[in-house]
């Protein structure tokens, strides 16, 4: 017999009996063809065939375990991550998304994105994908510059990552680019020449990261030389500009998008929301009327698979319940990201503190003219989200 999940349901309506913030599920595909030098993800280099059944088995067993904590809660988005999701046979995401619907209640517009390496694309393989329902092919581009792949370490080319986008396009409704910049040895020039020709595909959604070198990498052990910070500023000025002039909103720090065409998905981790993490290493926060919860599965594919199909919930390595002093740091490292921040009531909806908590820290910002309180919003201003870093820290202190 299970003894199912630690976490007793909730039961309630919400924190302070408020409406329960949006929930979303995030699904971890822990494998991939080579783990690059800058990755820090739970990935795992896969073997000549994947266990798509073990997977599938498991993932519905932790699923299954965790739908007396999010039970009547409808799903707003769903995004598999990675790891290298796009590894997946059409077979396997198909069961997979069959499963999230029966078990799961799913709006029946809901996002469903999937992360894809140019270098395992399939144009018969992405179509499937979108037939199943995904509605978001999220590509991990990185560059359009031969030499700064193999730098990276990654499995593709420039003439791949091309034919990725085009058979993305074709195949789903909206096409998501992630490129990285400040990359080893990249000058400026080579910086806009790749932009360039991302914005040049008209996808709806550009997401443009700052390489950082983080701990337990590759790259941290063996550091490339990379460019210094003016140049790297300078980067991000002509990122701002030339998206703006081509028609992209940049809405978060590293997030630009068409009309239209914003990550729901990430808008809600943005936002404070809800996620249901399932798969290995997969993260969750889920909010009941008197606490809100962290999850982490453990890590090791094997072993999630032989914990999570015992049903016992051995499969959750770490589990807590955030403190009341952590809640405003948390809140604001993620609500201060989006450009034109939240409206003020959502910071004690979402976490169930009274605005009390924060309006003296906030005030003194405003003062500084690092955030801005204004028609019942707070965002940071351009100077706030410069120095994000430090602003945030007003909150730990």
């Amino acid at each position: 017999m299970s003894t199912g999940p630690r976490v007793r349901p909730a039961a309630g309506h919400g924190l302070g009996h408020r409406p329960l913030p949006p929930l979303s599920l995030y699904v971890h595909v822990p494998w991939c063809v080579r783990k690059c030098p800058y990755c820090d993800f739970n990935s795992h280099e896969a073997g000549p065939d994947l266990p798509e059944d073990d997977y599938l088995d498991a993932l519905q067993a932790d699923l299954e375990q965790a739908l007396p904590l999010i039970w009547g809660r409808q799903v707003i988005s769903v995004f598999i991550g990675g790891g290298t999701p796009s590894l997946l046979s059409d077979r396997a995401v198909e069961r997979m998304l069959t499963t999230l619907r029966a078990y799961l209640n799913l709006l029946p517009d809901a996002e469903i994105t999937l992360e894809a390496n140019p270098g395992t694309a399939e144009a018969g393989r992405f179509k499937a994908y979108a037939q199943s329902g995904v509605t978001r092919l999220s590509l991990g581009i990185q560059s359009f510059n031969d030499e700064a792949l193999r730098a990276l370490g990654r499995i593709h080319d420039a003439r791949q990552a091309r034919a990725a986008i085009e058979m993305a396009q074709n195949a789903a409704q909206q096409v998501n680019l992630d490129l990285m910049y400040a990359l080893p040895g990249q000058t400026l020039q080579a910086c806009k020449d790749d932009l360039a020709t991302a914005m040049s595909f008209g996808t709806g959604h550009l997401s443009l990261y700052h390489l950082t070198l983080e701990p337990n990498t590759v790259f941290a052990k063996y550091p490339p030389p990379l460019p210094d910070d003016d140049l790297a500023a300078h980067m991000h000025e002509h990122i701002v500009e030339a998206t703006a002039a081509g028609g992209w909103e940049q809405y978060e720090v590293s997030a630009y998008a068409r009309p239209g065409c914003r990550s729901l998905h990430n808008q809600n981790y943005w936002t404070f929301g809800d996620y249901l993490g399932i798969g290995p290493g997969a993260h969750g926060k889920l909010s009941f009327h008197d606490r809100i919860v962290r999850q982490a599965r453990h890590r090791s594919p094997e072993s999630w698979i032989t914990r999570a199909r015992r049903r016992d919930g051995s499969h959750i390595a770490e589990e807590r319940i955030v403190a009341p002093e952590e809640l405003a740091f948390e809140f604001m490292l993620n609500a201060l990201r989006l450009k034109e921040g939240v409206e003020i009531g959502l910071f004690p909806a979402h976490t169930g503190l009274p605005v009390t908590a924060v309006l003296a820290t906030l005030k003194r910002l405003e003062e500084r003219e690092l955030v801005s309180l204004q028609a019942g919003r707070m965002r940071a201003t351009e100077r706030g989200w410069r120095y994000l870093n430090n602003v945030l820290q007003e909150f730990l202190d």
